[in-house]
C-alpha cells in the first residue's frame, strides 16, 4: 500500500451524505450503530436542509436532506439515482495553501451552493471552499476551523 501526508490535511472534519429522509436514515444508524436516537435534526434555512449531525469513530457525520424537491441533495440523489456519500471535508491548516496546492493538480473551484461563492469564504464553523473535481463521484471540501477568537468575531459579524 502506498502512503502519502498530504501537508494541508489534517483530518477529515465531516462526512456529509446525501438522503432522502434525514430522520428515517438517522433512526437507521440508531439501530445498526448505535448512534442516539435523539440525536437533533437541524435545520439550516440559508441552504435550505435538513441535516442529523453525530460523531462516530472519531468523525463528524451529517445526514442531509434537502428541504426542497431541486435542493442541493435532492438533485445528487436524482442525478444518481440512491442515497449516499455526497461529500467528505477535510480540515486543513491553511485553506489558501491546500486550494493552491489543488489548483496546481488541475483542481477547479466549485460554487458552494449556500453562498452562492467560489474559493474561501466564511462559514458557521471556519473558511471553506469547494473543489469542482470530485473523487470517484464524492465532493472534496476544504475547511480551515476557526480560533476561537475568529469564531467570536463571525458570530458577532451574523449577529449570532
Amino acid at each position: 500500500m502506498v502512503t502519502s501526508d498530504n501537508p494541508n490535511v489534517k483530518s477529515i472534519k465531516h462526512m456529509a451524505f446525501a438522503v432522502r429522509d434525514a430522520a428515517a436514515a438517522l433512526a437507521s444508524y440508531a439501530r445498526f450503530l448505535h448512534v442516539s436516537s435523539d440525536t437533533e435534526i437541524k435545520v439550516y434555512p440559508k441552504s435550505q436542509n435538513r441535516v442529523a449531525l453525530f460523531n462516530l469513530g472519531g468523525i463528524e457525520y451529517q445526514l442531509c436532506e434537502s428541504m426542497q424537491p431541486g435542493g442541493r441533495f435532492a438533485a445528487w440523489i436524482d442525478q444518481r439515482g440512491a442515497e449516499g456519500l455526497h461529500h467528505i471535508c477535510y480540515e486543513v491548516d491553511d485553506i489558501d495553501a491546500a486550494l493552491a496546492h489543488a489548483q496546481a493538480q488541475g483542481a477547479s473551484l466549485r460554487i458552494c451552493q449556500a453562498c452562492q461563492k467560489y474559493g474561501s469564504h466564511p462559514h458557521p464553523e471556519g473558511w471553506v471552499a469547494f473543489l469542482d473535481n470530485d473523487a470517484g463521484g464524492i465532493e472534496i471540501e476544504f475547511m480551515q476551523v476557526y480560533t476561537s477568537e475568529q469564531l467570536k468575531h463571525y458570530q458577532a459579524f451574523q449577529g449570532i
